[in-house]
């Protein structure tokens, strides 16, 4: 039959604007039924129909028949995904090859690579009849937060997205497929409001696109490129409004036609999805996409969503919305784009497995020098790479995995889903956390391949939100070096914390005679999880967790080849900025040299963050000085002008193996630039070094001047906290804290309430002096407070002079059960407490009540303590009292009358 007389009838033109797909590996009535009665022209093949090679050539060669036999005057076209990566429709271990992600490919550095790969992957897919591929992928991630396309996009510059995006274009082409640019406008930047009800939102304007996301999409456009995919998704922004792009004249019509030119097929996004098909129905959604200047209509799932489309267009064009030029210009298009890529000479004589086997071995190459090109070293500061020199055979690697769920492209994921009684090689030691739980075979092969080339003993366990739990405290003590691997950690935000909580742990242990147990970092899918963080010294990306990835990564980690892949756009020209930033000069504190400047940043850092640093207001350098405490602080200044631009102390608390970083201050005009990063790194490297170090603390009681993160902003805090946190300091966020003073002390009286309460709690309170008293007093102490009580409780009792402490005992045995220090502004350590310098008045202080677990009714019990120190300093001449530490109240400097 004639192409024209069957094309006279609008049911065979209705076919030919649908693409449509079907659940099951061999033809169904479904899509039989919609190529020989509906004249389906378009069928669409997922992962769900394809199991290998030779299957795929029998489905597709049955589904061009039956076409063929239905009178059908041009082929189907039959068309799949095959991006490579992660996302692949086809699989199959014997021939076809897996190869890098599109941020893989460009990883490389190499368009003629990403050509290549194209060409290559396209051979394999029109072998078995497909003459259609739903690629390249065009968008530029212009927000690299929170985005699903991660590795599917070539990068972040849309200069290099518009290169690599047109050198695949071109090697699809050379195949003989049809192609198609995705996700127009772009899926780079999208917000995503939550519900499965609500569509994405591209809130870029008109303006912003142009600049950027749309640049690949046009060169592709001028390149020639054969169909573009319009997105399901919303724009909100200033000269556009639109709930679905793909329904919005606007986009398609004006935007896509008009104004960029596109003369080619314009294929929706699929109308079943549920934001679209609930709000709008498929039928009125066809209707509209059709206005708006689609000429192909995806419906991909159920018949009845399909015979819905069919009724839908029908119905529009007898009621005249859809009018008949509107069919005659999509038909026009799709038949343009099927006569150069399609005939049924070769829909009905696929070469198959016969001409599979001739491109197997230089695609086999090619894949091998495309991985080994892609993967990315971005940091190996300690030289860990290879690890065949860093550890031996009898020690043990540690190797720490998400779990994910098995990308289909896997290899190993097929083998363990086919034969998962397979033994565990002696080597390997698998920790299973989550027994059950999809995703540990990727990384279970990975596992066996480092046990094989190292020839050593392998621990591997998983990893979830759980975080870090005591099976990885014990496994990663137990070995020598550690492997942690991280799948788009920016969407994983549990993978964040675990990771730098893992490098913490690491950084404070010891091996043999050197601080610090090896860590090596890897992200195995978007590059962007740690690019910038320079507290993990060895980073490794891959850009995909497939077999063949992971193996490459393999090589890279013992040496067999030297990896020369690089970053993204964008990040590799952030990266030398970001290494620029950190070459300041850090200096050991020099008293004589840099007093003077700290005083005068002090001054200046508390006028301009009074409210977030109150406790700045009577501090001096001497403020942070403790005697009888290892210290060494650190500057960064300008050493022509002397001015101290930045400035962090460091304690040493050897009675508890603990390194203190206290505050780092820096010059609010010069913030920043990296300053505030310099100091900490310099600060924590001397800590680590400290003989016999177990912990690090960020703040401390002593000196009274910063206990943590300032937390009277929660903005600030929040800020504050991110910036430590990718620093590598994770945990619980610290309890606001303040000090609190009682004035006019001569005139005050305790409540006679509490003098009952304090009877009938039958505790007896002494008043001592001297390091005679020290053992039963620091007992008490360090097994019923917090980190940095027994500092204090120290300095009390070897200043006997100035300092004493009150102890609560219970009369019958005499046990401790609560103790308090007092202490005069003339102690040894009255300087690091800046509050109780303030004014004239002779003030006396009050620190670190401690309460025994045991000791009944806590609250009566503290407040005894506090006001007999309260009496304590009256008795002595003082005007004020200052309660240098309370914990969980308004972090200001308040008064108090209610005891």
């Amino acid at each position: 039959m004639e192409a024209a007389s069957v094309f006279n009838k609008m049911d065979w033109k209705l076919g030919q604007l649908m693409m449509m797909g079907f659940d099951g590996t061999e033809v169904t009535p479904q899509i039989r039924r919609l190529i020989a009665d509906y004249h389906l022209g378009t069928v669409l093949l997922t992962a769900k129909n394809l199991r290998n090679v030779e299957q795929t050539a029998k489905l597709v060669l049955d589904l061009q028949t039956i076409a063929h036999a239905a009178n059908h005057p041009v082929p189907l076209a039959i068309a799949v995904d095959q991006e490579n990566g992660g996302v692949n429709s086809l699989f199959d271990a014997e021939y076809v090859q897996q190869f890098p992600s599109a941020m893989g490919v460009a990883a490389t550095g190499s368009t003629e690579m990403a050509f290549s790969i194209a060409k290559a992957t396209a051979e394999e897919l029109a072998a078995v009849g497909i003459n259609w591929i739903m690629g390249p992928c065009l968008d530029v991630l212009t927000n690299i937060k929170n985005q699903p396309l991660g590795v599917r996009s070539w990068g972040d510059d849309a200069d290099e997205v518009s290169r690599y995006g047109i050198a695949a274009m071109e090697g699809y082409k050379e195949a003989g497929l049809a192609t198609c640019g995705k996700h127009f406008p772009s899926y780079g930047n999208l917000e995503f409001l939550g519900s499965a009800l609500d569509v994405p939102v591209i809130t870029d304007s008109l303006d912003q696109l142009s600049t950027t996301a749309l640049g690949p999409f046009r060169d592709a456009i001028s390149q020639g490129i054969d169909a573009m995919m319009v997105g399901g998704c919303a724009m909100s922004s200033a000269g556009v409004e639109a709930m679905h792009a793909c329904l919005s004249d606007q986009v398609v019509d004006q935007l896509l036609r008009r104004d960029m030119g596109f003369k080619g097929v314009v294929i929706s996004e699929c109308l079943e999805m549920e934001a679209l098909s609930q709000n709008i129905g498929v039928g009125g959604g066809t209707v509209m996409a059709v206005n708006a200047g689609c000429d192909l209509i995806l419906v991909c799932r159920s018949f009845a969503g399909q015979q819905e489309a069919f009724s839908g267009l029908k119905a529009g064009i007898e009621n005249d919305l859809i009018t008949k030029e509107r069919i005659e210009e999509s038909l026009s298009r799709i038949l343009q784009m099927k006569s150069k890529c399609m005939s049924w000479e070769r829909a009905l004589a696929p070469g198959g497995i016969a001409a599979l086997s001739p491109l197997q071995s230089p695609h086999i190459k090619l894949s091998e020098k495309a991985y080994n090109s892609s993967i990315t070293v971005v940091r190996d500061k300690d030289r860990l790479l290879p690890l065949s020199s860093l550890l031996s055979q009898d020690e043990e690697l540690l190797l720490l995995t998400p779990l994910l769920h098995p990308l289909p492209a896997s290899a190993a994921s097929q083998r363990m889903r086919s034969n998962s009684s397979s033994p565990e090689p002696p080597a390997v030691t698998w920790q299973r956390d989550h027994p059950g739980m999809s995703g540990e075979s990727v990384f279970q092969e990975f596992g066996r391949s480092l046990a094989r080339q190292r020839g050593g003993r392998l621990l591997h366990t998983s990893y979830t939100a759980s975080g870090v739990r005591p099976v990885h405290e014990n496994l990663i003590n137990r070995a020598s070096a550690v492997i942690v691997l991280t799948a788009d950690a920016n969407r994983n935000l549990y993978q964040h914390g675990f990771t730098k909580h893992v490098s913490m742990i690491c950084k404070l242990s010891q091996r043999g005679d050197r601080r610090g147990k090896p860590l090596v970092v890897v992200s195995v899918s978007s590059p962007y999880d740690f690019a910038m963080e320079s507290s993990l010294g060895t980073y490794i990306c891959t850009f995909d967790f497939t077999e063949t990835a992971l193996q490459a990564l393999v090589n890279v980690l013992y040496g067999e080849f030297r990896p020369t892949g690089t970053l993204p756009g964008s990040l590799r020209q952030n990266q030398k900025v970001h290494q620029s930033k950190q070459h300041w000069l850090v200096e050991i504190y020099d008293q004589d040299r840099d007093a003077h400047g700290v005083d005068a940043l002090l001054m200046n850092i508390h006028e301009q963050d009074h409210e977030q640093l109150a406790n700045l207001a009577n501090c001096s350098h001497k403020s942070f000085r403790l005697k009888m405490v290892h210290q060494q602080h650190f500057v960064v200044r300008n050493t022509s002008t002397q001015a101290i631009y930045g400035f962090c102390p460091t304690y040493y608390f050897e009675s508890t193996h603990t390194g203190v970083l206290g505050p780092i201050l820096v010059d609010p005009e010069r913030r920043n630039l990296s300053i505030g990063q310099s100091l900490h790194n310099r600060a924590v490297k001397t800590l680590l070094q400290m003989q016999g170090i177990k912990r690090l603390q960020l703040g401390s009681r002593l000196p009274n001047i910063c206990f943590g993160i300032p937390s009277s902003d929660i903005t600030e805090r929040k800020r504050l906290r991110q910036w430590f946190d990718d620093m590598g300091w994770t945990g619980s966020p610290s309890r606001p804290v303040c000090s609190m003073a009682l004035f006019n002390l001569q005139t005050w009286t305790k409540s006679e309430c509490l003098t009952s309460s304090l009877h009938d709690a039958e505790v007896e309170f002494d008043l001592v002096q001297g390091a005679e008293h020290a053992r039963p007093i620091l007992d008490l102490v360090r097994t019923s407070s917090r980190l940095g009580m027994a500092e204090i409780y120290g300095f009390a009792l070897d200043d006997h002079v100035n300092s004493s402490i009150i102890r609560a005992k219970r009369p019958a045995d005499g046990t401790l059960v609560g103790a308090v220090v007092l202490y005069s502004a003339s102690s040894d350590w009255a300087d690091s407490v800046p509050a109780i310098q303030e004014g004239t008045q002779a003030m006396g202080g009050i620190s670190s009540p401690v309460i025994s677990p045991s000791a009944g009714d806590f609250s009566t019990l503290l407040q005894g303590l506090i006001v007999l120190g309260i009496k304590q300093h009256q008795k002595q001449g003082a005007t004020a009292v200052l309660l240098d530490y309370v914990s969980g109240l308004h972090p200001t400097l308040g008064k108090s009358t209610n005891l």
